[in-house]
């Protein structure tokens, strides 16, 4: 098989949550710990930081693999799902894997992993790990793919484990209440590591705290630890604010964690500060309050739910606000969601005064454009449907002036189409 065959291969054999949702969703870690024992536990062989969360969880992700690269390490970076190539989700340094691992990893484990009908996300998280290892990588950053105490990643025995927030989200696999949610991403704290909980509520706060004690692991609240940092901030998003300090939070425990092993980060406060400058440069990530041009201002950010869009629509109002105004400034918002996300509660949250572009992602799960549209108009949202996302994005800049703000977004799958077809239209970003 070539590549794409290979990645053709991948969906149809193994049943991926971004394809088909619910159906796809594995909880455990049976399958996973046969593909890590047939591989030789690879990710014993390096150090890792663990990663859950409602929200944020790849931001921070990206951050703390830029931070750790600044610093001089080889760094893994495992995080989901992918934007524009399945390649992007697997990176050393930030450079994507291969081509020709992929197949090659494929063709060699086949015969082993097919008897065991893996899910696509514990088969990639198998390839990930084992990569690392051929690639002699000194420390991983891993992103958990949804919860945290049966997600396949929770094989691993990290150096630092970090919750970001917790939200409502994926509620018919984590639970119906934020202490229940709580609970599945606490699943990822282990005995004796240091986890840094970034923000929590008065019903998840306590969930983190007996956790961490049951296991005798250090806790750290980043909401009790403030940390001021000057400096040029590459993520803009007014929920990046929340993220930084999160990260902030980490550096203690991680910064001693390496040295116990006899690595040492100097200058760390410049390092910090170059990382968070260039996190795109270092680690390729995209779509986050992401900039794709300046007149007319074009954004898009893959923000899915109430706790993103409780920035976003505010973010999204300052700027428009911030523009100069000759008399006609527009909003227009191209927007798509799926079909596990509450969208009612995502469309009370929406700005009023903007033109829509509903549209819907490539993806089974999407919620048809009209179905968006009619509920938009319970809310006072007004706009045309568009079948895809590019169409609905060639409308919406056709009709804008150098004035007007465009911004998409609604979903990662929507973000995922427009960044492909830009991609596939200009080579480049």
């Amino acid at each position: 098989m070539n590549y794409s065959e290979t990645i053709d291969y991948l969906y149809s054999a193994a049943p991926a949550f971004t394809k088909v949702g619910a159906v796809a969703y594995k909880p455990g870690l049976y399958t996973t710990e046969a593909l890590d024992k047939h591989a030789g536990h690879p990710h014993k062989d390096y150090l890792t930081v663990h990663i859950a969360g409602s929200n944020g969880k790849g931001s921070c992700s990206h951050t703390i693999a830029a931070i750790l690269q600044t610093a001089g390490l080889k760094v893994g970076l495992y995080t989901s799902p992918h934007l524009i190539t399945f390649r992007e989700r697997i990176r050393v340094n930030g450079e994507i894997i291969s081509e020709e691992y992929i197949v090659n990893w494929v063709e060699r484990n086949k015969e082993f992993f097919e008897p065991l009908h893996p899910s696509f996300f514990e088969l990639t998280t198998a390839m990930a790990l084992e990569y690392f290892r051929d690639s002699n990588i000194d420390i991983a950053v891993i992103e958990v793919g949804l919860g945290g105490r049966l997600d396949c990643t929770n094989i691993i025995t990290p150096i630092l484990s970090v919750i970001t927030n917790i939200s409502f989200d994926h509620t018919q696999f984590l639970g119906n209440t934020l202490a229940a949610i709580a609970s599945e991403k606490a699943g990822i704290i282990k005995p004796g590591v240091p986890v840094v909980i970034g923000e929590t509520t008065p019903e998840t706060r306590h969930v983190f705290q007996e956790k961490a004690t049951e296991l005798n692991a250090p806790i750290r609240f980043a909401e009790d630890n403030k940390f001021i940092l000057d400096g040029d901030f590459e993520l803009q998003g007014l929920y990046q604010e929340k993220n930084r300090q999160t990260i902030l939070n980490c550096l203690i425990p991680l910064a001693r964690q390496l040295k116990a092993r006899g690595i040492s980060i100097c200058n760390a406060t410049e390092k910090v500060k170059y990382a968070m400058a260039h996190i795109c440069e270092l680690t390729g990530l995209m779509g986050r309050w992401q900039t794709l041009n300046s007149k007319p201002l074009i954004i898009c950010d893959t923000g899915h739910n109430v706790a993103g869009w409780e920035y976003l629509s505010k973010q999204i109002i300052e700027t428009l606000s911030s523009l100069p105004d000759n008399g006609n400034k527009a909003l227009r918002i191209v927007f798509g969601m799926v079909d596990d996300k509450d969208i009612n509660s995502v469309m009370k949250l929406l700005p009023k005064k903007a033109t829509y572009y509903f549209t819907q992602a490539e993806t089974h799960r999407a919620i048809p454009s009209a179905t968006v549209a009619d509920i938009a108009k319970l809310h006072s949202l007004t706009g045309n449907t568009y079948n895809s996302v590019p169409a609905a994005y060639e409308a919406a800049l056709n009709n804008s002036t150098p004035d007007d703000m465009l911004f998409i977004g609604g979903s990662s799958y929507v973000v995922a189409d427009l960044l492909t077809y830009l991609h596939q239209s200009s080579g480049n970003l």
